[in-house]
């Protein structure tokens, strides 16, 4: 089996459970939204499946989000010990997540880090001529969560196709303290901000697509875990979206 190595060249931790990491090395050939089996030195006897925020380039840019799961060896090890000069090694890229050309509006649906994905493929529809409509609702448990939200308003400022609906579980952020966050927070004035609660719809994911119009003439893609995407995948056949709509 081929395998490609990348350096990683910036760490940044955005949580107390998550980091975004940046790398560059062997160009890779996968797809916009494909997941590829990822070896990190933390854990070399392990591999775990990670999709890339960033489409594929001939200069092998990669960029992951990672979010330590409880118990998880290897999720917790990149968010806790990632380090600049750290090498990691991919394998078997596959994964259906696309968007046709068919023209028709696309319906992206992220929970948590599986926004990742996703935004590649939404930097990657940056580079076609007539990219089609796309409406990204993007879930966390509460404001804070949504970890991404200063980019995602750049790019739905700048992209006059794009519209992007936050979701949270609560509108009010938890008690405790999240220092990154809140480091975060105080370096950044006024775009991070516009994604308050106040533009924010409260529930589920799948609270939120149970009450709206079926999606009949769009392309669906659902990304998260495997109890969001059951959940919201359920909900969006019960109002009438078609199952064969439906990418995960």
């Amino acid at each position: 089996m081929q395998t490609w190595n990348a350096e990683v060249v910036q760490y940044h931790r955005l949580r107390n459970d998550l980091a975004v990491v940046r790398l560059e090395g062997d160009a890779i050939p996968f797809e916009a939204g494909q997941s590829l089996d990822v070896t990190v030195p933390q854990n070399a006897r392990l591999s775990r499946r990670y999709s890339s925020a960033l489409p594929p380039s001939l200069d092998g840019k990669l960029e992951f989000h990672v979010r330590a799961v409880p118990a998880g060896w290897v999720s917790g090890s990149i968010v806790n010990e990632t380090r600049p000069g750290d090498v990691w090694r991919f394998c078997n890229p596959a994964g259906s997540l696309k968007v046709d050309y068919s023209g028709r509006d696309v319906v992206m649906i992220a929970g948590g880090t599986g926004l990742a994905p996703l935004r590649a493929l939404i930097l990657d529809l940056t580079r076609r001529e007539t990219p089609p409509n796309v409406t990204l609702y993007v879930g966390g448990r509460s404001p804070r969560d949504l970890y991404a939200a200063d980019l995602l308003w750049i790019l739905a400022s700048e992209l006059p196709w794009l519209t992007v609906v936050p979701v949270v579980d609560q509108l009010t952020d938890p008690w405790a303290p999240d220092r990154w966050h809140d480091a975060i927070g105080a370096e950044i004035t006024g775009v991070a901000e516009m994604f308050g609660p106040e533009h924010c719809w409260e529930g589920s994911l799948a609270d939120v697509m149970s009450v709206q119009q079926p999606f009949l003439d769009s392309q669906v893609l659902v990304c998260g875990s495997p109890g969001m995407e059951a959940a919201t995948i359920a909900a969006l056949i019960d109002n009438g979206t078609p199952e064969s709509a439906i990418v995960r």
